[in-house]
């Protein structure tokens, strides 16, 4: 499948089968973090995959909001993958006062975006979430107080025959332009 392809198959997914993940490709999705470009080289993150069936559960629960019935979806996925932002280098954090720029940020946006489109090229399917009780899964996964969990992005295989939805975008036109605003 060539990259256009791609962009236009990856979708969130919320409904997944419990065909666990087989570690190979839980291997290849580390190294597409891993290898995600950030400001300075700093690779403000530390990525945890979580697939532990009890541990995972847990996690899933954090992430789940009874008030808004938001990622109840979690549960059904076998694999949840944390991305913790780290400390940045000196470098980044003055950068970051000088240009008034959140580059860890962006830069945590770039690895979740190589998870995702990794992800769908394995045939795997994802749906990231910025809904969860962070202080709970800082707990659960024995995460330093000073570190914070930017994305939880849950992770498996598609039901059997879900289909492709169609991507609700604004128009070229509108999304964007040439030469000016």
């Amino acid at each position: 499948m060539d990259f256009s392809e791609l962009i236009q198959r990856r979708q969130s997914l919320r409904n997944y089968s419990n065909r666990k993940v087989e570690p190979e490709k839980l291997r290849q999705l580390a190294e597409a973090v891993r290898l995600a470009p950030s400001a300075c080289n700093a690779q403000p993150w530390t990525l945890i995959l979580v697939d532990k069936p009890l541990l995972k559960d847990k996690v899933a629960r954090a992430a789940h909001s009874k008030a808004f019935n938001l990622n109840r979806f979690a549960a059904q996925a076998p694999v949840l993958a944390v991305l913790v932002r780290e400390k940045p280098k000196w470098t980044v954090r003055m950068g970051a006062m000088v240009k008034r720029r959140d580059f860890p940020l962006l830069d945590l946006g770039i690895a979740a975006a190589h998870f995702c489109l990794q992800a769908a090229d394995l045939g795997l399917g994802t749906c990231m979430m910025g809904w969860f009780d962070e202080k709970t899964v800082k707990k659960l996964l024995h995460i330093p107080r000073n570190r914070r969990v930017v994305l939880i992005i849950s992770l498996g295989y598609a039901l059997p025959n879900e289909p492709l939805r169609p991507k609700i975008r604004k128009d070229r036109q509108t999304a964007c332009r040439h030469n000016r605003y």
